[in-house]
């Protein structure tokens, strides 16, 4: 019994202690954007859902204005196979015929965001889904490469809805279709539209959650990660090949959203259980932060 008590004041010490650390952070960062791309093993496996989300309500309850940008490409290969349509990739973008294009928007629009949506708002958030039809928040364009489809780019951004809802202690959650000028719907890169919308809220902070540690100078070697660079160094590891595969859209994303005004942009592995409040509250992080300057 006595051990008992000892664990569990212990355990209670480290939980104060913590909390207590985070408070310059806390306090440094309040009412500040952060913008979430959600997606990779965090959307697939239901702990770290579970995570991921309490961290995104933590982020709002102390005062951050956290906005949640999201993919689902499994779950749309899922829903393919259901329909027996046959998934096809070039280049690593989805080709996106008719067919396609509706059962992206079905399962983006009107399941995976209505997931975390409600997942959020069970965890005593406010989330409201959007897309980015919504508010004419995004507008869409032709990627511009033949044979893919309805793949599309951003062509316009407008977030006033998004500060609206930020505003009122809203969570917005964005599911990454838009649609152009005649109505057309387009499947957009959730990466680019998360850089995108950090850009044009001045975001403090934008944070991509994926399946890799961050930016590694050795792709084999974890212990290689680095943890903090500009954007020229980040330049270069992509001409020097040192950044290649399905890093590059990454990096280039962060790279183009800190040109834009954003204070930094995270790589992080977002399967590490509470990967963001590591990344966001703690000194050295546990990714990959990428600046406009290395004086900074």
């Amino acid at each position: 019994m006595v051990n008992d008590r000892e664990y569990i004041r212990e355990v209670e010490a480290t939980r104060v202690r913590v909390l207590s650390e985070a408070l310059p952070y806390i306090q440094q960062f309040s009412g500040r954007i952060v913008v979430v791309k959600y997606g990779g093993a965090a959307m697939k496996d239901s702990t770290l859902k579970d995570r991921v989300v309490r961290d995104v309500v933590f982020l709002a309850c102390v005062g951050l204005r956290p906005v949640i940008v999201h993919g689902g490409g499994p779950e749309i290969n899922s829903w393919l196979d259901k329909l027996g349509i046959e998934p096809q990739f070039s280049n690593g973008l989805r080709v996106t015929d008719a067919p396609t294009m509706d059962v992206v928007e079905m399962v983006l629009v009107g399941r995976v965001n209505k997931e975390i949506v409600s997942l959020i708002n069970q965890a005593g958030g406010s989330a409201v889904g959007l897309c980015g039809k919504d508010g004419n928040l995004i507008k869409a364009r032709p990627e511009g490469r033949q044979g893919i489809g309805f793949v599309g780019e951003v062509s316009t951004m407008d977030v006033r809805i998004l500060e609206s809802l930020l505003k009122d202690g809203y969570i917005p959650v964005v599911s990454s279709v838009a649609a152009d000028e005649s109505g057309q719907a387009y499947n957009i890169n959730a990466d680019t539209v998360a850089g995108e919308i950090a850009a044009a809220l001045g975001a403090e902070k934008l944070i991509l959650l994926t399946d890799t540690a961050g930016i590694l100078q050795d792709y084999k070697d974890p212990s290689s990660l680095l943890y903090k660079l500009d954007i020229q160094q980040a330049r270069q590891l992509i001409a020097d090949g040192v950044v290649g595969g399905g890093m590059i859209p990454k990096v280039n994303c962060c790279v183009r959203s800190l040109a834009q005004g954003v204070k930094a942009a995270h790589i992080i592995d977002g399967r590490i259980p509470h990967a963001l409040l590591l990344e966001i509250f703690t000194d050295s992080g546990i990714g990959s932060m990428i600046v406009a300057s290395e004086f900074l």
